[in-house]
């Protein structure tokens, strides 16, 4: 699945910093690879637009290179924390519309939420290609391939299907897809503190009525949910 925009920064060659940057380059995005490392660079060099050594903390080589025009930008530095944090910071001061940023466990997890990040990676439990789809198209949060050009997606709710009943989309009809089922926020109260949830509301009959924060799961070939998605986003 393509988006409009497709100019994305992956930061730190690493084995998940690789396979995100060429996965998106498979896709046709138009991908920057940076490290501060000359030979993670040369290993990269031929499967994306353009690879850059430099020191990712340096805000004005960042500049220089128009990371801060990126779609997005994925920093998937796994060896240096502090240099990670560095990084998103100076991304965040350059006003980045997107970062995405990769976590080495629960505590690293808690301080980028900290700082702001919202977007975090963990390796243990996220595929390059996965994320390489999902920067793609941002609706798309989890997907999983399967045999003849079928997938299953779990996707935000597109906006022009939003207060609108499954009935009169007509998800089999017009798109000739499924909805498997829709993830609901809820709201609940956890130590006096409001928590937001989701759950699963089952399968959904066609007088269920999509809100702006379910996540719907669908099931059908590639084609036509990324037609789906394109209509109405």
């Amino acid at each position: 699945m393509k988006m409009r925009e497709n100019r994305f920064a992956v930061i730190g060659m690493g084995q998940f910093g690789t396979a995100i940057a060429r996965k998106l380059s498979d896709k046709g995005a138009e991908v920057i690879a940076i490290d501060n490392r000359d030979d993670k660079i040369e290993n990269i060099k031929d499967d994306v637009a353009y690879c850059v050594a430099l020191d990712a903390t340096d805000k004005k080589a960042l500049m220089a290179h128009g990371v801060h025009e990126m779609d997005a930008v994925v920093v998937a530095i796994g060896e240096n924390f502090e240099g990670l944090l560095l990084c998103c910071f100076v991304l965040m001061e350059l006003k980045v519309k997107r970062i995405i940023a990769r976590a080495m466990g629960d505590e690293q997890r808690r301080i980028l939420e900290k700082m702001g990040v919202t977007e975090i990676l963990s390796p243990e439990n996220e595929v390059g290609n996965n994320v390489a789809e999902t920067l793609l198209n941002p609706q798309l949060l989890t997907y999983v391939e399967l045999p003849d050009n079928y997938e299953i997606v779990e996707v935000k709710a597109p906006s022009k299907v939003v207060g609108r009943s499954l009935q009169d989309i007509g998800l089999r009809e017009k798109y000739d897809i499924n909805a498997v089922t829709i993830m609901r926020e809820t709201e609940t109260m956890k130590q006096g503190e409001v928590s937001k949830e989701k759950h699963i509301e089952g399968v959904p009959n066609p007088e269920t009525i999509i809100d702006e924060t379910d996540t719907i799961v669908l099931f059908g070939k590639v084609d036509d949910i990324e037609r789906f998605l394109e209509i109405n986003q």
